[in-house]
């Protein structure tokens, strides 16, 4: 399954990187690619993905704002 999300605050390919690192952390994530320019995250995962567990991960990272398609 494939999920996209937006993430506000990301300005660099750092940020990528944190970001993308964060979001494998979580078992059902397969695959994470972050557009830092766009200010999205295009993650591939099994089953369903727990977004309020992934959106707070992503926020506690302390300069990050994630919005969770309806």
């Amino acid at each position: 399954m494939k999920t996209v999300i937006n993430i506000r605050g990301m300005h660099c390919p750092s940020c990528k990187l944190l970001l993308e690192d964060a979001c494998l952390e979580l078992p059902e994530i397969q695959s994470c690619n972050v557009d830092y320019l766009n200010g999205q995250a295009e993650i591939e995962h099994n089953g369903p993905l727990n977004s309020s567990l992934l959106k707070s991960k992503i926020e506690n990272m302390g300069k990050y704002v994630v919005e969770l398609p309806s």
